[in-house]
């Protein structure tokens, strides 16, 4: 009895009509799914930094306050490069869509020029309050600050740094399946992180100029 089983057994997998080809690893929504959940966790950080400024951005220490070194003209450009590199990654996106190769790379170049920009509005204020002395020790105030708006700059960096990666993917493999799952993930980390700057710039900033 077992012989014939085996028989039988041998045959069919002889027969290559009778093997499954998996062609498709990766389950329906699967990808997106799993990077929802990271960018919770992300939201996460944002809500504990968050936090820790609400305790302590009024624990000045005797130093200076937002009203005294934030340059609003300053941060407000900044925000427009952030908000505008949002939009071009949505061109992008559109482009994407109609498997226009040329069209998805340029837009996600302008996209990384932008958000170069920011970070680098940014770094030249952390290098500025730093040289006038308004360093992360200085007081709590200035540690929260820091931690916050640094994070945030930190996945900025992160972004421009997976925006240039997955160029280089678009160039070699064009825009299969998989690099557009790719680029789909992207435009969710970079509003997210959008929606983290707006936060930014209201409680930080404008809050952070009132008396």
């Amino acid at each position: 009895m077992s012989e014939i089983n085996a028989t039988h057994a041998g045959a069919a997998s002889a027969d290559p009509s009778s093997r499954y080809y998996v062609t498709e690893h990766h389950p329906e929504n699967g990808t997106l799914l799993g990077f929802w959940i990271y960018l919770m966790s992300d939201c996460l950080i944002f809500a504990c930094l968050f936090a820790t400024y609400a305790v302590l951005g009024r624990n000045y220490a005797g130093g200076p306050s937002g009203a005294e070194i934030f340059d609003l003209p300053l941060v407000a450009l900044n925000t427009a490069f952030l908000l505008f590199s949002s939009i071009t990654y949505g061109f992008a996106m559109l482009a994407a869509q109609k498997k226009n190769l040329g069209s998805t790379q340029l837009w996600l170049g302008i996209t990384g020029i932008l958000g170069a920009c920011f970070l680098g509005l940014e770094l030249y204020e952390f290098s500025h309050l730093i040289h006038e002395g308004f360093g992360p020790w200085r007081s709590g105030f200035l540690t929260a600050f820091f931690s916050l708006v640094g994070t945030h700059g930190l996945h900025v960096t992160f972004g421009i740094v997976w925006l240039v990666t997955l160029m280089f993917q678009l160039g070699k493999h064009g825009i299969n399946g998989a690099n557009y799952r790719r680029l789909a993930c992207l435009s969710m980390f970079w509003h997210f992180l959008d929606v983290i700057w707006i936060g930014v710039f209201t409680y930080v900033y404008l809050m952070g100029v009132l008396p």
